[in-house]
């Protein structure tokens, strides 16, 4: 089905007098409002779920060095291995 022209807009415009006639402003504002109350709808429907999504969101990542971490490794002593025996045992 191809688009609509000029034409047959024009057309569905003088349908729409011949139907409605006086009534047109009337109907027009009512489908706006009904437009409007549904866009209402699907932004307040959108933002309950974003709000569901950022709740089941895993926390970020933490940093493997941090403030306390990076004290707590230069304070700490450091580890010297036993000196090897030499001895034989047998």
């Amino acid at each position: 089905m191809p688009g609509l022209g000029y034409t047959e807009m024009l057309l569905f415009g003088m349908i729409a007098l011949l139907l409605f006639g006086a009534k047109l402003p009337d109907f027009a504002r009512s489908l706006g409002g009904t437009y409007r109350e549904l866009r209402k709808s699907m932004n307040e429907f959108q933002r309950e779920f974003q709000g569901l999504d950022r709740l089941d969101s895993p926390p970020p990542p933490r940093r493997f060095q941090d403030e306390e971490s990076s004290e707590a490794t230069t304070n700490a002593p450091r580890f010297i291995p036993p000196p090897e025996d030499n001895s034989p045992t047998g």
